[in-house]
């Protein structure tokens, strides 16, 4: 089981917390209402399978960059400023989706957006992560569970959009949701101010890096978070060679983003109580993940589609939130901001990765096969579980 943790700063009120989940949701909605109806719409727009892939790396490929620096910039200058200027820009890099019928400006708005949510999203995590308190698996199921229902209502809206206006439509759409949540998290999220500072060499900062309290979680984060990716692209694209039509087709990411983002609250109490400790979670949900994925690699039908969105949804809501509040609890509050970025990176890297090995494979051998090489990578993902964090407490004491 896990330790319980060492007394720490009291938890915001959900007023303070409720803007932090609405840029998780933006993250979320922006990346899957797009390369959900990516994949939909790839047979009509003249998409093969490895352009589709590379057109669903680019948000990822501008976070993995980008991810640490601002995550960084955040632990210096404190999170706030860095979120609301995150969302001001993802919603400027939206408006270039407006001419988005041209290949050149859709890469443009997806690369725009990915800079974008970059700066807000590890700032925003790392937030969430300070004002806690002692109950990080809680919050970060919470926070994921806001995500879930970006990915669930993304794909849903995105299909809407794009059959009343194109992506034009989408892309006006999603920079004004940024903008409202910019201006939410503006007028009630409390400013953090940066935490006193310890000043690590490099060797501290490769030590930091390569431990397994750090490691372990960031692999489980990026297996998953590259089967979600493959998952919202290709499992559209299968159910759409079913006949199931783009409602249809994108409906199967809204299953399994609803599966994801109805059990992650859950599964953070059960940490915080006791019940549920972080490997055998995350083994548990990796396990599920490659599961889900080999059936929709093997089973042809739109039922075993359906019932593969269920099982990598289930398997996503249990490694991500146990994933997050190991992070938050093994590491010191300051240099969340930074501990958060890079482990961003890796998880972009898996969202990035996932699409690509998909599609690469698949143009040699045929879609099952990559999903089949997909589903070793998540079940090896596995044995890099960690153990029980240790908490780091803290002597500031966030604002209520």
């Amino acid at each position: 089981m896990n330790p319980p943790a060492e007394n720490g700063p009291a938890p915001a009120s959900p007023y303070q917390r409720w803007p932090l989940y609405a840029a998780g949701f933006t993250t979320a909605f922006g990346a899957h209402a797009v390369a959900a109806g990516l994949g939909a719409e790839s047979q009509d727009i003249g998409l093969s399978l490895l352009g589709l892939g590379i057109l669903l790396a680019l948000y990822d490929i501008a976070e993995v960059f980008l991810k640490p620096v601002f995550g960084a910039l955040s632990d210096r200058i404190g999170p706030k400023p860095v979120i609301v200027g995150g969302l001001l820009a993802f919603a400027a890099a939206s408006l270039a989706g407006l001419w988005a019928e041209q290949p050149a400006m859709l890469a443009a708005a997806r690369l725009g957006q990915g800079m974008a949510a970059s700066a807000f999203s590890p700032a925003s995590s790392a937030s969430v992560a300070r004002l806690a308190g002692n109950n990080t698996g809680r919050y970060f199921g919470r926070y994921g569970s806001w995500k879930g229902l970006g990915y669930a209502l993304g794909p849903l809206l995105g299909a809407v959009a794009i059959l009343a206006g194109g992506f034009g439509l989408l892309f006006s759409v999603l920079s004004g949701v940024a903008l409202v949540v910019a201006a939410w998290v503006l007028v009630s999220m409390p400013r953090l101010d940066p935490l006193p500072r310890t000043r690590y060499t490099v060797v501290d900062v490769w030590r930091q890096s390569t431990e397994k309290s750090f490691l372990g979680p960031t692999l489980v984060l990026a297996a998953a978070t590259g089967a979600l990716g493959a998952a919202v692209g290709f499992l559209p694209a299968l159910a759409a060679r079913e006949g199931l039509g783009t409602t249809g087709s994108i409906a199967v990411v809204t299953v399994l983003a609803l599966a994801s983002s109805a059990i992650q609250p859950r599964i953070g109490v059960l940490r915080d109580r006791g019940v549920l400790a972080d490997r055998p979670g995350m083994v548990a949900g990796l396990a599920s993940i490659a599961v889900g994925i080999l059936i929709a690699a093997a089973l042809p039908g739109a039922l075993w589609i359906y019932a593969a969105a269920v099982l990598i949804g289930t398997g996503i809501a249990l490694a991500t939130p146990l994933a997050f509040a190991h992070l938050a609890d093994s590491t010191p509050k300051d240099r969340l901001g930074r501990t958060m970025g890079s482990a961003e990176l890796g998880r972009e890297l898996g969202d990035a990765g996932g699409p690509l090995l998909v599609g690469g494979i698949a143009v040699a051998a045929g879609l099952p096969w990559g999903l089949g090489a997909l589903a070793v990578v998540v079940g090896a993902a596995a044995f890099a579980a960690p153990a029980a964090a240790a908490s780091h407490a803290t002597s500031a004491r966030e604002p209520r």
